[in-house]
């Protein structure tokens, strides 16, 4: 077979089929398509009402979060400093026990100073919340 009657065969195959598609489509199909449209229709709007709303809501919870931020950055940065002299109190602990007789001392020292200064931090840390409440 030639391309070119390979071709037409093809173009004949398809167009017979599309035809066949085609009768089989009854009113009824078409009725029910167009309400089923209409129905989309009806939901897309009520959907568009709605995200409307869900934009104003949106607006308002950015600006009260961003208005809220303000009220909560004194806690933030006492919970933060808290956080990181734990942490360091750990690693000094750490090094505590793998240290000899003469570093345990200056360590120990350290860990006398950083213990006043998260005491410090854990009341500041609670009067935060407790103004935050």
């Amino acid at each position: 077979m030639k391309k070119s009657e390979l071709k037409s065969y093809i173009k004949e195959n398809i167009i017979n089929t599309l035809e066949q598609e085609e009768n089989k489509i009854s009113p009824e199909d078409v009725k029910s398509q167009q309400s089923y449209n209409a129905e989309l229709k009806k939901t897309v709007d009520l959907q568009k009402q709605l995200g409307e709303d869900e934009d104003v809501d949106d607006k308002d919870a950015v600006a009260q979060a961003k208005a809220a931020r303000g009220k909560f950055k004194k806690l933030d940065i006492a919970v933060k400093a808290l956080k990181d002299i734990t942490t360091n109190m750990k690693s000094l602990a750490r090094k505590y026990s793998a240290a000899d007789e003469s570093d345990k001392e200056v360590i120990k020292n350290e860990l006398k100073q950083k213990t006043s200064k998260k005491k410090e931090l854990e009341s500041l840390v609670a009067k935060l919340e407790k103004d935050a409440i």
